[in-house]
């Protein structure tokens, strides 16, 4: 209760910061102002664990349905499902069609812009917090100075993590450390808020705790893995398809360092990493938690519709595993499956359902998934949660699992990317990746290799993962040309209008 307490806090501060100058939306719930005893250092986490309750929601947040739906439409592995009339602008997103002022206007954009900023704002009115609490830390306190840098470490990876989500969907964005200057702040570059995020990371990876986070001293915490993965990811942005770029070393460095570690291994079991067994094992780098804390009624803490943005259209029966069947798998990326044989990560990912409201199709775990009248032949089996991990009397889908972020076969292969590029060898870190799903090991990887893998390990996963690797390696004109992407115009999605009529400068 003490944290969400800090929790809606800070919303007033977030108020108290003119909000409105930036964000059209102000949050919902306001609560009276506390005195805050800032000389009680046993208290100084209390603004971090608010900052990743509210990375964890939907206004602001990571996880609101809609937002993923604009950052996953994009690629070639997920179709907007649903029925076709159905938040149809995102149609116009998938063909590209940014001059249309539908995309422009959409609130769905405006809302992604909300959600990611405001837990921007969030998050710098925590710092301002912990900054309250240091200066009650004595220079002889070594153990609270500590605490302090990497409590202000792991608040400031959750703003560059937004940055970076903000930046893939927008282009030039702007970058917002101090929530007085909200008002006419303009844009910063692609490249400069690569610039920013490998900045800030670099203070994270000094001060944040050399651990998995699964063995963090709060459960689940980034740690300095996490920041070297990030920074690993904005190099990789930066580095683009020039081998000679010296980014390329960065991301080396980086993924060696995760690699070296010895700390983190792939989960075996590739099908159940997304499902309870999964949660936070030690291929997590970063995940989102959510819990219903054991029992079948009450407290639920979940990521909204989230999950039932995704799960199985039509009459389920009544069971728990049915949803709105937006996001579903493309018929390329079930081709693509089937070419490379790739078996283990197609059950994963593809969740097959009847032909209609009269047949089914049995799940691995034992579900039936029905057919329905919209045509959708396939959902997203990663957002899959088995009716037999739910807990008995939860009925939301997806109940009590958490949303995966970072993984370590990320490292994996971004490490195989870099060392192709540098001249070297990748096949260690690929076939790692490789194994797991059960696919021979491979000779010399080329980078065309390495790409593929990308594409079968990520495939419908949340953060738009495939389309960002079309877009930064040159690949994206080519692969997504059925769908009318043209360099250069359709790389991102314009700033919503809401957000230029309250700023001319984000014109």
């Amino acid at each position: 209760m003490k944290r969400l307490i800090y929790l809606f806090l800070l919303l007033v501060g977030v108020i108290a910061s003119s909000c409105s100058n930036y964000l059209d939306k102000l949050p919902e719930n306001k609560y009276n102002n506390m005195n805050i005893d800032y000389t009680n250092l046993s208290n100084m986490y209390e603004p971090v664990s608010g900052v990743y309750r509210t990375a964890c929601g939907e206004n602001p947040g990571l996880v609101h349905w809609m937002d993923f739906g604009i950052r996953g439409v994009r690629g070639d592995d997920l179709d907007k499902g649903s029925s076709a009339s159905d938040q149809s602008t995102l149609t116009d997103i998938k063909y590209f069609h940014n001059s249309y002022a539908s995309v422009q206007t959409f609130w769905g954009t405006n809302n992604c812009w909300n959600d990611y900023y405001g837990l921007v704002i969030y998050t710098n009115n925590a710092l301002a917090e912990l900054a309250k609490f240091a200066a009650n830390i004595s220079t002889s306190d070594a153990t609270n100075l500590k605490l302090y840098n990497q409590y202000q470490a792991e608040v400031r990876f959750i703003r560059a993590f937004a940055h970076l989500t903000i930046s893939r969907i927008f282009g030039n964005v702007p970058i917002l450390t101090d929530n007085s200057t909200l008002s006419g702040i303009g844009k910063s570059s692609f490249a400069d808020v690569r610039k920013f995020i490998m900045s800030e990371m670099d203070f994270c990876i000094a001060n944040l705790e050399d651990a998995r986070p699964n063995q963090s001293a709060h459960v689940g915490a980034v740690t300095k893995y996490s920041a070297l993965l990030l920074k690993a990811k904005a190099a990789a942005d930066l580095a683009g398809s020039d081998n000679a770029n010296a980014n390329w070393d960065i991301v080396l460095d980086c993924t060696n360092q995760i690699i070296n570690s010895s700390k983190f291994s792939l989960y075996s079991d590739f099908y159940q990493l997304f499902k309870k067994p999964g949660k936070l094992c030690n291929e997590s780098l970063f995940e989102l938690q959510f819990s219903d804390f054991g029992t079948g009624s009450g407290t639920n803490v979940e990521p909204g519709a989230f999950w039932a943005f995704q799960g199985p259209r039509g009459d389920q029966r009544g069971s728990a595993i049915s949803g709105w069947g937006f996001m579903t798998p493309s018929q390329a990326i079930v081709d693509f499956f089937n070419t490379r044989q790739d078996s283990i990560r197609s059950k994963t990912t593809i969740m097959s359902c009847g032909a209609d409201g009269n047949s089914y199709v049995m799940t691995p775990s034992g579900d039936k998934i029905w057919g329905n009248s919209d045509g959708l032949k396939y959902f997203n089996g990663k957002a899959y949660l088995p009716s037999s991990q739910m807990n008995a009397g939860r009925t939301d889908y997806g109940s009590n699992n958490n949303v995966r972020v970072l993984r370590y076969a990320d490292a994996l292969l971004l490490n195989a990317e870099a060392k192709i590029r540098k001249g070297q060898n990748g096949d260690v870190p690929l076939n790692l990746v490789r194994n797991r799903a059960k696919l021979a090991s491979i000779t010399n990887a080329t980078l065309q290799n390495v790409l593929d893998e990308r594409r079968a390990e990520f495939a419908c996963e949340w953060w738009g993962e495939r389309y960002n690797d079309l877009l930064r390696t040159g690949q994206a004109a080519t692969a997504l040309s059925a769908f009318g992407f043209t360099s250069g115009t359709s790389d991102y999605i314009p700033i919503p209008q809401t957000q230029i009529d309250l700023d001319q400068n984000l014109k």
